[in-house]
């Protein structure tokens, strides 16, 4: 299930709003299920934000020997179109 974050319509007025959804919080949801329209708590008025994508970040190449213990087939290019198993 997916992390969606909501936040509160009016965050500058504390008075229509809950702590939660004045600072935002997150909430798993079924992807089928339609976005939230109201706080749980105070049943004010939420959006959905945009949250930043969380990507894995690879800093160096693979050497050959990373590769084969991550269990990859490392492959030498012989001649045309022909490849063997290193």
């Amino acid at each position: 299930m997916p992390l969606y974050e909501y936040i509160s319509e009016c965050p500058d007025d504390p008075d229509a709003s809950c702590r939660v959804c004045v600072k935002g919080f997150e909430l798993r949801r079924p992807v089928e299920r339609p976005p939230l329209k109201v706080c749980p708590l105070c049943r004010n008025v939420v959006k959905k934000v945009i949250s930043q994508v969380n990507t894995p970040k690879v800093t160096k190449p693979f050497s050959l020997v990373d590769a084969k213990k991550a269990g990859f087939t490392v492959l030498e290019k012989r001649d045309e179109g022909v490849f063997e198993k290193q």
